[in-house]
């Protein structure tokens, strides 16, 4: 067992809505577009995001079943085949069911970010937005 065992309650900041009935498994390879509705409580935490922006963007895999360690721990993606952990895949079926997408934002408007190339289904929660930047800042801070 983990040294620290405490647990953590994160409640969504919003949901992401797609009218698309299927997206691709993996954000790299998408050009789905959608919107993220931020709950208005946060909004002013949007006011520094603008379109052309890159976000990382944290989510719950809310629809998949539940992780069994027996099972789940070696798995077999369907891009490779090959048996492999967990940790060094993307499944939606993890000890914590947290995804991680990086989307472009397309425009913004008040608590609402238009995003392209998603991976999550229509509904998903949205746990955390963080900017998406390919060097650190200069200042050790992102």
């Amino acid at each position: 067992m983990a040294e620290d065992s405490k647990t953590y309650e994160m409640r969504p900041i919003g949901f992401l809505h797609t009218d698309a009935e299927t997206v691709p498994r993996h954000y790299s390879i998408s050009d789905v577009e959608g919107k993220i509705v931020v709950d208005r409580v946060y909004q002013d935490g949007l006011r520094d995001i603008k379109a052309g922006d890159r976000i990382a963007v944290l989510f719950v895999f809310d629809r998949s079943p539940a992780f069994v360690p027996a099972i789940h721990l070696i798995q077999r993606p369907p891009v490779t085949g090959r048996l492999t952990g967990v940790f060094s895949i993307c499944s939606p079926v993890r000890p914590n069911p947290i995804g991680l997408s990086v989307l472009t934002v397309t425009a913004k408007d008040e608590n609402i970010l238009s995003v392209k190339g998603i991976d999550m289904l229509d509904g998903t929660p949205i746990l955390d937005i963080k900017p998406h930047r390919h060097q650190a800042a200069k200042n050790g801070h992102a």
